[in-house]
């Protein structure tokens, strides 16, 4: 406080506390302190706690076979019962907190402790991320199920099925077709996927082994850990002509078949230079941006007054794309370098 000490008398106490990032009641606080004539007592103990043979006592009939599965509560009115007072309930819990014992001490199930993925993509085909969202039929409780593959680096959707139920047949299908049509070899591709029901998650898990295909899951009730295909439903979802229900499901398929073609070769995606899915997936997107900085560079030479910012600057994609990033930068570096 010797740095407020000396300005305060010069800009003020509340201006000084301001520059120094200290609250008024602390440097008044450090000032009493410092001005009273006698140091600050330590606190005594109470002289109600009990003695340390009581609670040598207490914690020996909390540790016996007898009470180690009881609560304090039960332990207490157990003793109560029996003419028998040692402490309070609530010191029992204080013997029991300072050494570290007050838990459940029945056995519960608990959850396990899910590893974060994490994944990266820095080139079409190496991560592809899929989901399920329900689409609502004509009437309450009616569903259908859009089976979506996405590939998170180009945001290209590299396969879809629309079904009336949730099965690892339909899933197996989809990936199978993705699977053919994008030439995959072994070990090409990680696929990414929400933990769906136990059965169907076993048929797809057993699927994606025969094809050399490796597997990742989300943690549960954690969205962001599948962020592309949770953007790329909202997408659709939000489009102007998506219904607030389907009437049946040759409709569902008709607005599908219409709605990705369009969201893979016309959407321009914000997070891939505002070019589209198929440009990037299918490698065209260096010549496409380098055609764009061309007409920039001849509109700026026309009207360089115009560009306040100077000369416009190539756009590049971005070079890798993550599912949940390493938390170190210098990490990230390395594996991008």
């Amino acid at each position: 406080m010797s740095a407020g000490e000396q300005l305060a008398p010069v800009a003020g106490v509340v201006s000084a506390c301001q520059a120094l990032c200290v609250p008024r009641a602390t440097w008044y606080r450090h000032r009493h302190v410092a001005s009273s004539p006698e140091p600050s007592r330590r606190r005594q103990p109470s002289f109600r706690r009990i003695s340390d043979e009581e609670r040598s006592a207490v914690l020996s009939v909390l540790h016996s076979n007898r009470f180690v599965d009881k609560s304090p509560g039960e332990v207490h009115a157990t003793l109560l019962d029996e003419e028998t007072y040692l402490c309070s309930e609530r010191t029992m819990y204080r013997i029991l907190g300072q050494c570290d014992e007050v838990r459940e001490r029945r056995d519960q199930l608990r959850h396990p402790t899910y590893k974060k993925p994490e994944l990266l993509a820095t080139a079409p085909n190496q991560v592809w991320s899929w989901d399920i969202t329900k689409l609502r039929g004509p009437v309450k409780w009616t569903y259908y199920y859009l089976y979506v593959l996405l590939d998170i680096y180009s945001r290209y959707v590299v396969a879809w099925l629309l079904a009336d139920r949730e099965s690892g047949a339909h899933a197996k299908r989809m990936i199978k077709q993705a699977y053919e049509q994008q030439n995959i070899v072994p070990g090409q591709v990680t696929i990414h996927a929400d933990r769906g029901p136990a059965p169907a998650g076993k048929v797809v898990a057993q699927f994606l082994a025969d094809l050399g295909l490796t597997k990742t899951h989300s943690r549960p009730r954690v969205s962001n850990d599948n962020p592309y295909s949770e953007s790329q439903f909202k997408t659709m979802k939000y489009r102007p002509e998506f219904p607030d229900r389907f009437g049946s499901q040759p409709d569902a398929l008709g607005f599908c078949r219409v709605f990705f073609p369009w969201y893979n070769t016309e959407h321009r995606h914000s997070g891939i230079a505002m070019l589209t899915p198929e440009m990037v997936h299918y490698g065209r997107a260096a010549d496409v941006l380098a055609k764009r900085h061309q007409i920039r560079l001849e509109a700026y030479a026309a009207h360089p007054e115009r560009f306040t910012k100077g000369p416009p600057r190539l756009q590049q994609l971005p070079p890798a794309v993550w599912i949940n990033p390493p938390i170190s930068t210098a990490a990230t570096e390395e594996v991008l370098h």
